[in-house]
C-alpha cells in the first residue's frame, strides 16, 4: 500500500503544503532585502478575521509499545531520527499544524530526566541512554516545519506487566514500592498518595521549564479502567479518605492534580499550554441528567475524570474528547457527543478540539467507508465551538487504509490553516513585520521577511495579480506557516503576477495586520 505521504503527493498539492522555510528555529540568518516601497507599515488594514478558519489539526504520535515511533528500538538514532521526520513530513503534507508526541509513556521518559530512567521504547533496555537528546531533536524538528509540539504524559501507569524487578534501579516505582498497586495485569501508581501526584508534578514541570514545548498533554489515563475486581487502593483510602465517600475522594485525587499542575504550568509559563483527551463519555443521561444520550462507560464514574469540572473550573486550556464513535452508533452516537462537549465549553475559555479513531478505519460497518472521518468534520463545522480535531495515530495517517487520509485532505484539509487563539493566557499580537519582499527563484518565487524577537511564527498569503501595498488578506489566500524569515513558494506558476502579505504571530496565535505586501511576476520558462 502507497504511504499517505506518497499518495498525496501524487494526488497533487494546493499551494502551502510543504513550503520550504528559509531560516532555522524561527529565526533567519540576517535582514530580508527591501524593495523599493516596502517595508512601511500599514495602519490602517486590521489583523485577519478569524471567522472561523482557523483549526488546530494534529495527530498523536505514540511510542508505548512502539506504536508509532521509534518502530524499531533497536535502530541505529539516525535510523530513528528519519522515521520521525517523516512522521512529521506526513503532518505537513496533510497540511496539518502541530503534533501530540507521547515522552512519558511509563514513569520513564524520552528525554534525560533527573527522576526517571530512560524509555525502554527508545532503545529497547530500560535506563539505557540513546546517545541524543531525543525530546530537543523531536521539539526542533517540529518547529522547524511550524508544527507545534504538545508533550503528552501519562501521570500514573508504570509498567505493561507487574514484575518491579524488571524495572530499572533508578524507576520510582522500583525506590518507593509503596507507591505501586498492580492490577490489570500491569502495575499502576496509587493516585491517593500524595506524594505520587507530587511526582507526576514533577515530572511534568521538568520539561516545562528545560524545553520549548508549545503545551502539556494527559490522555485518558487516570484511575485504571476497570478490568475485573476493584483497584486496590483501600488503604490508601483508609489513611487518606478522612470519610468521604470512595468515588468522591477519587476524584478529588485527580482533580487535585489536574488543578496544581495548571496553576504552576501557567505560573512557570503563560503561554505553554494544559490540554487533556479524555475518554468521550463523562456521564451517561441515564446517570445524570447533565450528561450524554449515550449508554457507554463513564470517565467520571469508572476512571474517575470529571472531565466536566475541568472544563467548568478552567483548569484546562483545551479538552480533547476520544470520539471514537460513528455517526449514529447506538450506544454513543458521535453527533450526539459532538453536541454535548459544544455545550460544554460553551462560554468558558477552553477551547474544544476531538479526538479522531483513525486506527478504527476498515473495523467493519461504518468504519469501512473511507468517508466516515469526513463525514464527522463536515458535522463538526455546525457547532462554532469545535476548533479542531487530532487523530490517533500517526501511523494510521500514514498508512491511509481505504484512502481515509486523502480524503480527509481533499474534502477538509486542501489547504493549511492557523491555530485558533489560546484565550485566557494573555499574550498580544505583534508588531507588523517589516521588510516583505519576493523575488523570482529557480524552484518558484522566493519570499522574505525581517523577523522579530516578539514573533514566535509567521503566516504567508498569496493574492492573484498585483494588489494595492496594504490590504486586507482573507484566509483562503494563506499558503504557509512557518517559524522562520522567509519561504519557497514552488507553486507559482510562470507568467503569473502574485502579491504576497505576511502577518507575525505570538506564541497564543494572536496575529498582526499584514505588512506591506509584496508583488511579483514569475517569468516564463
Amino acid at each position: 500500500m502507497r504511504t499517505a505521504a506518497a499518495a498525496l503527493i501524487a494526488a497533487g498539492a494546493l499551494a502551502g503544503c510543504g513550503l520550504p522555510a528559509l531560516g532555522e528555529g524561527g529565526r533567519s540568518g540576517g535582514p530580508a532585502p527591501v524593495p523599493g516601497g516596502a517595508g512601511a507599515e500599514c495602519t490602517d488594514v486590521p489583523a485577519p478575521r478569524d471567522s472561523g478558519a482557523r483549526r488546530l489539526r494534529a495527530m498523536w504520535i505514540a511510542t508505548v509499545g512502539n506504536i508509532d515511533w521509534p518502530k524499531d528500538p533497536r535502530a541505529s538514532a539516525d535510523e530513528q531520527k528519519k522515521q520521525f521526520v517523516r512522521l512529521l513530513d506526513t503532518a505537513r503534507q496533510m497540511n496539518m499544524n502541530a503534533v501530540f508526541v507521547q515522552i512519558r509513556p511509563n514513569s520513564d521518559a524520552f528525554y534525560d530526566s533527573p527522576i526517571e530512567p530512560w524509555s525502554a521504547w527508545i532503545t529497547g533496555t530500560p535506563g539505557k541512554d540513546p546517545g541524543y537528546d531525543v525530546l530537543d531533536f523531536m521539539l526542533k524538528e517540529a518547529h522547524a516545519r511550524d508544527l507545534e509540539f504538545h508533550a503528552w504524559f501519562n501521570p500514573y501507569r508504570i509498567a505493561r506487566h507487574d514484575d518491579p524487578s524488571k524495572l530499572h534501579p533508578k524507576s520510582p516505582a522500583r525506590k518507593n514500592p509503596g507507591w505501586v498497586r498492580k492490577y490489570g495485569g500491569g502495575m499502576w501508581y496509587d493516585p491517593g498518595i500524595p506524594e505520587v501526584r507530587e511526582l507526576a508534578t514533577k515530572a511534568v514541570m521538568d520539561v516545562v521549564r528545560k524545553y520549548d514545548i508549545d503545551a502539556v498533554h494527559f490522555d485518558d489515563y487516570f484511575y485504571p479502567y476497570p478490568e475485573g475486581g476493584e483497584f486496590p487502593d483501600e488503604a490508601t483510602y483508609k489513611a487518606h479518605g478522612g470519610g468521604m465517600n470512595k468515588g468522591d475522594w477519587r476524584r478529588r485525587n485527580v482533580d487535585r492534580l489536574i488543578e496544581d499542575l495548571s496553576r504552576k504550568i501557567h505560573e512557570a509559563k503563560p503561554w505553554v499550554q494544559f490540554g487533556i483527551s479524555p475518554f468521550g463519555v463523562w456521564r451517561n443521561k441515564s446517570s445524570d441528567p447533565a450528561g450524554s444520550d449515550t449508554r457507554a462507560l463513564q470517565s467520571y464514574d469508572d476512571i474517575y475524570a470529571d472531565t466536566r469540572k475541568w472544563v467548568k473550573r478552567g483548569w484546562v486550556d483545551y479538552i480533547t474528547p476520544q470520539l471514537y464513535w460513528p455517526i449514529g452508533d447506538p450506544r454513543a452516537d458521535y453527533a450526539e457527543l459532538v453536541g454535548w462537549w459544544a455545550e460544554q465549553v460553551e462560554g468558558t475559555d477552553v477551547q474544544l478540539t476531538i479526538g479522531q479513531g483513525a486506527y478504527r478505519v476498515g473495523a467493519g460497518g461504518p468504519w469501512n467507508d473511507a468517508a466516515e472521518l469526513s463525514r464527522h468534520l463536515t458535522l463538526n463545522d455546525k457547532h462554532p465551538q469545535v476548533r479542531g480535531d487530532v487523530y490517533f495515530s500517526a501511523s494510521d495517517v500514514v498508512e491511509n487504509r481505504r484512502g481515509f487520509a486523502e480524503r480527509l485532505r481533499k474534502d477538509h484539509y486542501s489547504r493549511p490553516a492557523l491555530r485558533p487563539v489560546a484565550t485566557g493566557l494573555g499574550g498580544k499580537a505583534p508588531a507588523p513585520v517589516q521588510g516583505t519582499a519576493a523575488e523570482p527563484h529557480g524552484d518558484g518565487v522566493k519570499v522574505t521577511w525581517r523577523t522579530s524577537e516578539d514573533a514566535a511564527s509567521y503566516a504567508v498569503y498569496r493574492a492573484d495579480g498585483e494588489r494595492p501595498g496594504c490590504g486586507p488578506v482573507e484566509p483562503g489566500q494563506l499558503i504557509a506557516g512557518v517559524r522562520g524569515g522567509g519561504i519557497i513558494d514552488p507553486t507559482a506558476e510562470p507568467g503569473r503576477t502574485y502579491t504576497y502579505y505576511v502577518t507575525a504571530l505570538d506564541r497564543r496565535h494572536h496575529q498582526s495586520a499584514p505588512a506591506r505586501g509584496a508583488t511579483v511576476t514569475v517569468p516564463k520558462g
